[in-house]
């Protein structure tokens, strides 16, 4: 039986779209299952419509696989992309039609140019491969060096979501002197190469393991926004398609530091978490209950 964890309600943020706490939640976030031994790099996380299996990737110097869990933990199968090399897998995501994609954008050096978003013809666990059936390639708006000075390295990518035809991109701030700083970007979700448009600049509240942003998901009403990082998850609210620069966010307290890099909605309240495998924790799956 899945055990959820309740948090207390939420209370609004005003306009201000630095991050700000909400009340202090003294419980844990609970164990769901553990991923199987051989995914010790899970850097992404989404599930089939029918919410029966979770389709998960590893980040870079991993196989360009995709592999399907059931909420047991077991894998019931990999599933390799053809033609397609593993440069460095971020997220992967699902659309409100189902369609999958996998974002090829971890850019740690804030040096790369080949940033792609891949979509794939992945249906079911009965797959021996999967086809990538559209590639959306980008660079940044704003970016002019590869890298930039060690100031500005906003470039990097870990999490994305899609809404009504657009991918938005949330940045991992890697700059010296980090202060929670993160750019909104959107890319068309169509074949083609485009620049991605800056179309906010915000700032999460805390340190590197607080504020530097791992995973992305939306809810179903397409309203609610979650970052997820390494202690908390971030609740983005009052956004529009093309402007996030007035957001209201959200900052909810995990009480548990491990190297969280996956997250997704399980329905409207709940968002599922993975970690990757750490020398003594991490290689799990959690549920959380949002009660937004």
């Amino acid at each position: 039986m899945l055990r959820i964890l309740i948090l207390p309600a939420l209370f609004l943020l005003s306009c201000n779209p630095k991050a700000q706490n909400s009340p202090n939640n003294k419980e844990e976030l609970k164990l769901e299952f553990s991923l199987p031994k051989k995914l010790k790099e899970v850097s992404g996380l989404t599930i089939s419509k029918d919410k029966k299996i979770f389709w998960v990737i590893e980040d870079k110097g991993n196989k360009n696989s995709v592999y399907g869990i059931n909420d047991q933990g077991q894998m019931l199968a990999r599933i390799p992309v053809e033609n397609a090399e593993n440069t460095d897998w971020e997220d992967i995501i699902s659309d409100a039609q189902g369609n999958i994609y996998i974002g090829d954008f971890g850019n740690n050096d804030n040096d790369r140019r080949d940033l792609a978003i891949l979509k794939i013809d992945l249906k079911d666990i009965t797959q021996t491969t999967t086809k990538i059936t559209q590639t959306t390639t980008f660079h940044y708006q704003g970016q002019t060096e590869f890298p930039p000075k060690k100031s500005n390295l906003l470039y990097d990518c870990e999490g994305f979501i899609e809404m009504d035809g657009n991918f938005y991109l949330f940045t991992k701030n890697r700059s010296k002197g980090f202060d929670g700083t993160f750019l909104v970007f959107q890319v068309p979700n169509k074949q083609g190469d485009f620049e991605a448009k800056l179309i906010g600049m915000l700032k999460l509240d805390g340190g590197y393991n607080d504020a530097a942003i791992t995973s992305a998901t939306i809810n179903s009403t397409k309203d609610k926004i979650v970052l997820l990082t390494h202690k908390n998850i971030h609740v983005l609210s009052g956004f529009t398609a093309d402007d996030f620069s007035a957001a209201k966010i959200q900052k909810v307290p995990l009480n548990h530091n491990s190297q969280k890099e996956a997250i997704v909605f399980f329905d409207d309240k709940t968002v599922v978490i993975a970690d990757e495998k750490g020398k003594a924790e991490g290689g799990n799956v959690y549920k959380f209950d949002l009660s937004l």
